[in-house]
């Protein structure tokens, strides 16, 4: 059975899709089919707003920090019904909301997205991977190509004018030392946090 609320080391997460424009080779969902309290975060069908409502009113909402959009895909394939689930949250739970995410969604909608998510979305986590377009691309194999990265930098310029707090990281034993020290400093030279995990 597919799960769509769950949570995982005490934090609720919402598993929107199992779409991604990555196929990293560190991502999670080669390696298990489930996290937390999940049974499956392999999807059997997206499930629409109105079902992960139902599935959050199972749920003890206000006794957590914050609700986090990540399961087994990119949560910004599905930015507008996001959207509208975070407004659902906000109203009726008032507690904050997170995006992790590939940062791609302004190169997949042509635009910028970022202005949107302003008064919804209390912190953002950017997946930034590697030091340089070249390695991304070889590690994540995006299918935008080696574009992805730059539109992924550029991203995080924007979002962090909408969202209070965003934070890059990379994911520990997939990339040197050495990348590792060029993204953070370059998320010190974008102004926003850093993180291994």
């Amino acid at each position: 059975m597919s799960t769509v609320v769950y949570d995982y080391g005490g934090g609720l997460y919402i598993n929107l899709t199992n779409k991604c424009p990555c196929a990293c080779e560190f991502c999670i969902k080669n390696f298990t089919d489930s996290l937390g309290t999940a049974d499956s975060l392999f999807l059997d069908k997206e499930p629409t707003v109105a079902e992960v409502k139902d599935e959050l009113k199972k749920w003890d909402v206000p006794s957590y920090d914050e609700v986090v959009f990540c399961g087994y895909g990119e949560p910004t394939e599905r930015f507008d019904e996001l959207l509208e689930i975070a407004r659902y949250i906000k109203e009726n739970f008032h507690v904050k909301t997170r995006i992790n995410t590939i940062g791609l969604v302004n190169l997949r909608c042509g635009k910028d997205r970022t202005p949107e998510m302003e008064g919804l979305i209390d912190a953002v986590n950017v997946s930034m991977n590697e030091a340089d377009a070249e390695k991304f691309n070889n590690l994540c194999h995006p299918v935008y190509g080696l574009e992805s990265y730059d539109a992924m930098l550029d991203f995080i310029k924007k979002v962090k004018k909408h969202v209070t707090k965003v934070t890059c990281s990379v994911v520990s034993g997939s990339l040197s030392q050495e990348s590792i020290d060029i993204c953070a400093a370059k998320a010190a030279e974008l102004g926003v946090g850093f993180r291994v995990r």
